[in-house]
């Protein structure tokens, strides 16, 4: 299990990686261009932040590290990582819309844990003797993929409002799934010398055979992008705009080479004193086959299977109250994830005419409380942003959960 957590972590590890994973929404400062977007976003409910970038990068987890995110830990807890970066195009001679062309990679990571389960993790099944640790309703899902996408925007519907849909190609590069049912736990004896563990999972793998980087193709499928926004009158303000945006409405079908797993049954061990899975240093235990034990245990296959990716949604009410201040309040959703509904404000300022700062204060998603900050430059020839809306990961890592930063640069066309 330690191994399984931690290689889907390493999953994910990169170098820096445009807001809410979306190409539109940044169609309005712009039109047409050529842009590069980076999105990380990355928070958890259990694991501080300190934590968590340990899981990311590598290093050591010392012991004081480990107990304060046990002292805070719920019952159950989640935990989710978006990476996405991606290079778009806004193309097109017609005053009335532009085509869009771009690709993009995109790596998703969901889990929900019990407090036992990070407990039996960080500490192996020590603090267990005599005691049942209960897994029912842990789960992982992994899931790395790449678009091919063609969309077009109309800009001059009913003289003021856009439209804009995508479709998208998908390659599926690699899927980890697993989920602990219920009676999932494990049994240690109060001397440590018997092992109960009762297996009650489903898992899933893409094609293990290949190996796993941007080339490898082990599933295809398909999404498409929606967009609207339109101007409307308000009796607070001068103006305001309301925008929605639903993006990776789809899924992949994987390769007739992917496993599935299934097991519901009881493994026992006895005989040894164990009271530390985590350093197993009996010879004859050693020995023990694992993978033997894992075909006698389990229902493998092999089989083509679809899964749906997440659904993005976006929903902003942008007020302007003046040429240099504007108030926004939103709502996202993610769809097949165990994110949370997310509301947010966000006030912007524009300090000259080029240069524009943003505040971002929200709560759910992944790590509840966020707040950010951003800071865009736009011209007639270029386009940058730069921001987190999790910050408070960064300046109090012990104390805080979440991380994030988007960057996008955009060169326009005349």
């Amino acid at each position: 299990m330690r191994n399984i957590l931690f290689l889907s972590f390493y999953f994910f590890a990169a170098l820096v990686r445009s807001q809410y994973n979306t190409e539109f929404l940044n169609y309005e400062n712009t039109g047409r261009s050529i842009s590069i977007n980076a999105d990380f976003d990355a928070g958890s409910n259990g694991i501080q932040n300190g934590l968590m970038t340990k899981f990311l990068l590598g290093g050591h987890i010392d012991t004081k590290t480990k107990d304060a995110a046990l002292n805070k830990m719920h019952g159950y807890n989640q935990l989710g990582i978006n990476l996405n970066y991606d290079v778009s195009m806004f193309i097109g001679k017609n005053p009335k819309y532009d085509f869009l062309i771009g690709f993009k990679n995109q790596e998703i990571f969901n889990a929900t844990y019990t407090k036992d389960f990070y407990q039996l993790l960080m500490y192996g099944n020590k603090p267990f003797l005599g005691k049942t640790a209960n897994f029912t309703g842990t789960s992982i899902n992994a899931l790395r993929f790449q678009e091919l996408k063609f969309g077009v925007i109309m800009h001059q519907v009913d003289s003021t409002a856009k439209i804009g849909i995508s479709v998208s190609f998908l390659k599926g590069e690699q899927l980890f799934y697993i989920k602990a049912n219920k009676n999932s736990s494990l049994y240690t004896n109060a001397d440590g010398t018997e092992l109960d563990f009762s297996t009650n999972f489903n898992m899933a793998l893409s094609d293990t055979f290949h190996k796993k980087n941007l080339l490898s193709f082990n599933g295809i499928g398909a999404s498409a992008d929606i967009f609207f926004e339109t101007p409307y009158k308000s009796k607070i303000g001068r103006q305001s705009v309301l925008t929605v945006n639903a993006n990776n409405i789809g899924f992949i079908h994987w390769s007739e080479k992917s496993v599935q797993y299934s097991c519901d049954s009881v493994i026992k061990f006895d005989g040894y004193h164990i009271n530390n899975i985590l350093d197993l240093k009996d010879s004859t235990l050693q020995k023990v086959n694992t993978d033997s034990v894992i075909r006698k245990a389990t229902n493998a296959r092999q089989e083509a299977f679809n899964t749906n990716i997440p659904t993005n949604l976006i929903i902003i009410n942008k007020i302007y109250f003046s040429r240099v201040f504007a108030f926004n309040t939103g709502f996202r959703y993610i769809f097949h994830s165990n994110y949370k509904p997310y509301v947010f404000i966000e006030p912007e300022y524009k300090l000259v005419n080029k240069f524009t700062v943003s505040v971002h204060v929200g709560y759910g998603g992944y790590a509840r409380l966020n707040t950010g900050l951003a800071l865009t430059y736009s011209d007639k020839n270029w386009f940058f942003k730069l921001g987190s809306n999790s910050l408070q990961g960064y300046i109090l890592p012990k104390q805080a959960y979440g991380q994030g930063v988007y960057f996008s640069i955009a060169k326009k066309f005349k």
